[in-house]
């Protein structure tokens, strides 16, 4: 884990970020509704993906950006997780912390999270599970944008299992970490957009497809949308 963190150091990332443009990725982002099993989703993939291609480059990310964006900024992990799940600095919080040495302002871990995510995104070989990835790496030519959903009832019969909550509490809790996840997507957009459905290639419905599944449309999706594309870039590259 420590070898991750420094993987991503300050020069490390600003070599990356001044990359030119069309050495990016390949990256796949997976944005999901809460309870769609996507870290699941995300591990399954990365393994048919190695397999599928004879490589072991692939990797998934999710909760590791928290310590490496924590680590960077000399702050406690929680501070970069309050920023993910909404809990933004009051006035009064944030003049405490200035006065006591500890201010890390919303725009500067805004700005550490953007930088880092992008990146991992840039570097390429990577499955990236929420975080607002679809957003930061929308602009990445190669890259799979990919949204789970699921009706509300099986996603809260989800979480009633895996996180052994009673139905209330699971409700309640899927439609507060559904819209702190909507809102995240939005932040990290240049203009908020109506309708975050757009941005993604592809919408799967849960309720139709295992978890094996849903990996083996991805990695479909993925070698017809950007490893086809790759190999002919490749190509070009050769005559020259």
């Amino acid at each position: 884990m420590e070898k991750f963190f420094d993987y991503f150091d300050e020069r490390y990332r600003e070599a990356v970020l001044s990359g030119p443009p069309s050495e990016d990725g390949p990256v796949i982002t997976i944005s999901r509704l809460t309870g769609c099993d996507a870290r699941e989703v995300a591990s399954t993939t990365v393994d048919y993906l190695n397999t599928k291609f004879g490589t072991t480059k692939w990797r998934w990310v999710d909760k590791d950006i928290i310590y490496a964006i924590a680590k960077e900024l000399n702050i406690d992990t929680q501070r970069i997780e309050n920023y993910y799940e909404g809990i933004k600095l009051s006035n009064l919080s944030e003049m405490i912390m200035a006065f006591s040495g500890g201010f890390v302002s919303d725009l500067r871990v805004r700005k550490a999270i953007k930088d880092v995510v992008l990146s991992i995104c840039k570097e390429g070989f990577v499955v990236l599970v929420g975080r607002g990835g679809v957003s930061i790496a929308r602009d990445i030519k190669d890259s799979l944008h990919i949204r789970l959903t699921a009706p509300f009832y099986w996603r809260v019969e989800n979480v009633m299992k895996k996180k052994n909550m009673t139905i209330e509490a699971a409700e309640e809790y899927v439609v507060d970490t559904d819209e702190k996840r909507y809102d995240l997507i939005q932040t990290f957009l240049d203009k908020r957009t109506k309708n975050i459905e757009s941005l993604f290639d592809v919408t799967i419905n849960r309720i139709s497809f295992s978890i094996p599944e849903t990996a083996e449309l991805i990695v479909s999706m993925y070698e017809k949308k950007v490893h086809s594309r790759m190999i002919e870039k490749r190509k070009i590259k050769s005559v020259f």
